[in-house]
């Protein structure tokens, strides 16, 4: 059944209100009719069963009928990568939200040689990601900002709880199943993966990332991975060891 992101609170009987381009998406392309039905959910209220109830010139209108499941969310884990380019950082935002990550920040480093980043865009790849994943979320794309900024705001805040992951290219880290092994889960702690740009970071940058009492350290193997790669290794292998797919 077709699922659908909708911003609108899901109560029964309600009316919600798709976006004019989600509306043609339904009507014009899925070839839905009056009756039909889809689900929806909106980060909030859990999924909903709806119908189309109303078809107008300019959209439709749904009607919450019953929720098919209350509002869960995953693992509180953070993605976050350097800004690269363009088709490789909407790789990232895509299957970052299909691997779970609750949140996608991008930052700035030293090496960072990007294209420009059109946010609507990503926050579109990430919202069609989750409507195909069966999340019942869809992870907010942060605007980019500078990695001494992000840490100094870390150190700012030494209450949060929050680890910080650093994929270390350089060898000499522990393999990800250290996690496991140390008992470090996310039932311990927030957690925030870390993928440095094209080129890794620079020498300064990993000195400090290694030398912060929030951090740790892993290595995702003998290979040089591209940021990409890198980024679906390392939340592909964070939750083998200890995330949500335990359960």
């Amino acid at each position: 059944m077709i699922r659908l992101h909708v911003k609108a609170v899901l109560a029964a009987a309600a009316p919600v209100a798709p976006t004019l381009d989600q509306s043609r998406y339904l009507t014009q392309v899925m070839r839905l009719k009056l009756g039909d039905e889809l689900l929806v959910f909106n980060g909030r209220d859990g999924e909903w069963r709806c119908t189309i109830a109303e078809v107008l010139k300019k959209g439709v209108i749904l009607r919450a009928e019953e929720q098919v499941r209350p509002q869960t969310y995953g693992p509180d884990l953070e993605l976050i990568v350097a800004v690269v380019k363009k088709a490789r950082v909407e790789t990232i935002v895509e299957k970052a939200a299909e691997l779970g990550a609750r949140r996608v920040r991008l930052v700035l480093t030293k090496r960072t040689n990007a294209d420009r980043i059109r946010l609507d865009r990503l926050d579109a790849i990430a919202e069609e990601a989750a409507e195909q994943t069966g999340r019942l979320d869809v992870p907010p794309v942060d605007d980019p900002v500078k990695l001494d900024a992000l840490l100094d705001g870390w150190e700012a805040s030494p209450d949060s709880g929050r680890r910080l992951m650093f994929c270390d290219e350089t060898g000499g880290a522990p393999a990800m199943s250290a996690l496991r092994d140390a008992g470090e889960g996310p039932q311990d702690r927030k957690w925030s993966i870390l993928i440095g740009p094209e080129g890794g970071f620079s020498p300064e940058e990993g000195e400090r990332l290694r030398s912060l009492p929030f951090t740790t350290a892993v290595s995702l193997g003998p290979r040089i991975l591209r940021a990409d790669t890198a980024a679906i290794a390392a939340m592909s292998l964070w939750q083998a060891a200890v995330g949500d797919w335990e359960k």
